[in-house]
């Protein structure tokens, strides 16, 4: 059997229906001709009521990849199935993807990182705290760290610019 990864186009918001309605399949013909089915994800970190949430989401939006022994009658099953657009591929046709392009996604897959927050912060852009020793003192971003969540605050406090680290949760964007 020649499996190859495919990219499956999805409806925004569906790959995971797409993704367990393709495991249905594979289970149902038993051939196995849909060896793995796949839609890579990170999780985001959400701040929901004033609490922390972590959300997963999808990390390529609207796309499943499956490894398939396709022909043309799983092709044109696959493709008239609800949600899915189509397979990505030249002229009409799926075109497996590449070792290095199926590597790079899986490699995605196995080496998750930690949570990151969902919102990210420009330089030079004014926040309000909100939470904290300095609530509602307002601040400029100086620098914002990914990774830890810590924002690099310039705030102005009786006069005089102060440099003041915090948290990205405590803080919400003047608008």
């Amino acid at each position: 059997m020649a499996h190859k990864w495919y990219a499956i186009q999805t409806h925004s918001g569906s790959e995971l229906t797409v993704k367990r309605a393709l495991e249905k399949l594979a289970d149902e013909m038993g051939n196995d001709k849909i060896a793995e089915v796949l839609v890579p994800t990170e999780d985001l970190i959400e701040i929901k009521k004033s609490k922390k949430v972590i959300v997963e989401r999808p990390l390529y939006p609207a796309y499943a990849f499956a490894k398939i022994d396709l022909d043309t009658a799983l092709w044109h099953r696959i493709q008239s199935m609800p949600k899915v657009g189509r397979f990505i591929g030249e002229s009409k046709k799926p075109t497996a993807l590449s070792d290095k392009d199926i590597n790079l996604i899986l490699e995605k897959v196995n080496n998750r990182s930690a949570a990151k927050p969902k919102v990210s912060f420009d330089e030079g852009e004014m926040v309000r705290i909100n939470e904290g020793p300095f609530a509602n003192f307002n601040g400029i971003v100086e620098d914002f760290d990914m990774t830890a969540g810590i924002l690099k605050l310039n705030v102005s406090i009786f006069g005089r610019n102060t440099p003041v680290e915090i948290s990205y949760t405590q803080v919400e964007r003047v608008v």
